[in-house]
């Protein structure tokens, strides 16, 4: 059996699940927006000016998200959640999008692997007719977030994540794909034959230069705009 393991956040989806979670529950006024202006506002502005590292910007929010939503009820989440899926759920590039229907098509595996909350990432496998998915575990108690998690945006989980379905498909793994766009992503892209870096980071593009096995396997996909088109691992970076 061949599986295709995607990432979601930058790699099918044109943005950040968790961001938009983050806003509705704002707007909806079940979080404070000074915890968004105190932790949030500035490091996305060095991002958004091209001042910031993508990277460390994605890791900064996840930890203020995990103390925000501590005590957030079930309940309401469950209605944001669905507003996050019904408003945004189309927001995915047009690659990965047509990734996902090829694989479909070719009868192998679509699996999410995910670091966004797994409450959104069962709701966007569920959309994209995923065939499996792992996210982010938020632990409750008595209907309201913990504050506890099991994350899934860093290489060491997603590789555990990886084996996990490997055992329970009978995967072989040199037929498999991948789809990636960050540095947490870089196991995923390391431990399949068919790795696809989707506009990365430089922090995952670097990473990839440096490995001469990885750099020779890899295509990097860019999309912008109304394009889509393919470059070499080798070419500069200014």
């Amino acid at each position: 059996m061949t599986a295709a393991f995607f990432d979601i956040d930058g790699t099918i989806y044109r943005n950040s699940l968790l961001i938009e979670h983050f806003k509705k529950l704002i707007k909806y006024e079940l979080l404070n927006i000074q915890m968004y202006e105190d932790r949030i506002k500035n490091s996305f502005k060095q991002w958004d000016e091209r001042t910031g590292d993508y990277d460390k910007y994605l890791m900064g929010l996840a930890d203020t998200y995990v103390e925000a939503i501590k005590g957030i009820s079930l309940k309401y989440n469950d209605f944001v959640s669905d507003q996050v899926m019904d408003l945004k759920g189309n927001r995915v590039y047009t690659y990965t999008r047509n990734m996902i229907k090829f694989h479909k098509e070719k009868g192998d595996k679509v699996i999410f692997i995910s670091g966004s909350p797994d409450f959104l990432v069962s709701r966007m496998a569920e959309k994209w007719d995923a065939d499996d998915y792992c996210g982010t575990k938020y632990f409750a108690e008595d209907g309201k977030f913990s504050g506890e998690i099991s994350p899934m945006w860093d290489s060491e989980n997603k590789i555990k994540a990886i084996d996990y379905f490997r055992e329970k498909y009978d995967l072989n793994l040199d037929e498999c794909f991948a789809y990636g766009d960050t540095k947490g992503d870089l196991s995923m892209l390391k431990i399949v034959g068919n790795p696809r870096a989707v506009n990365p980071s430089k922090e995952l593009f670097k990473e990839i230069k440096s490995d001469k096995s990885l750099k020779e396997k890899t295509q990097i996909i860019i999309e912008r705009k109304d394009i889509v088109y393919r470059v070499s691992a080798d070419v500069e970076i200014l």
